[in-house]
């Protein structure tokens, strides 16, 4: 369950971060959108995105891993295709960096590992 709220939170975060500093990333809307589109983005990254990196492991093992990078960049295209009047990435080089910044955090938030104890 923390690993959910760990994608929600790093989609949330991340699409923030990108409609700030990143130029190409419009994002149009209230604070509670940010909330919608990025909770959306958490969970398809927590649900479909298993699914599509055990399908595609062939590929992913022939491009030693960069594929990973086609699949998250393809899931977050989905996001704009879904939202298209609330969030705008126009271009390729944008969509990189607004992948790679949901990346980094999915990767901060995923070292946090709350240990369980144990009686």
């Amino acid at each position: 369950m923390a690993k959910l709220l760990f994608h929600v939170i790093s989609g949330i975060l991340g699409l923030f971060l990108a409609s700030r500093f990143v130029p190409g990333v419009e994002f149009r809307g209230d604070y509670k959108m940010l909330l919608l589109i990025g909770g959306a983005l958490g969970i398809i990254n927590f649900f479909i995105k298993p699914i599509l990196k055990t399908i595609s492991l062939p590929i992913r093992i022939l491009t030693l891993g960069l594929f990973s990078l086609v699949i998250n960049m393809a899931l977050v295209w989905l996001i704009e295709i879904l939202f298209p009047k609330e969030l705008e990435i126009i271009g390729l080089l944008p969509l990189f960096w607004t992948t790679f910044i949901i990346w980094a955090l999915n990767l901060f938030f995923g070292l946090y590992n709350p240990k369980k104890k144990h009686v």
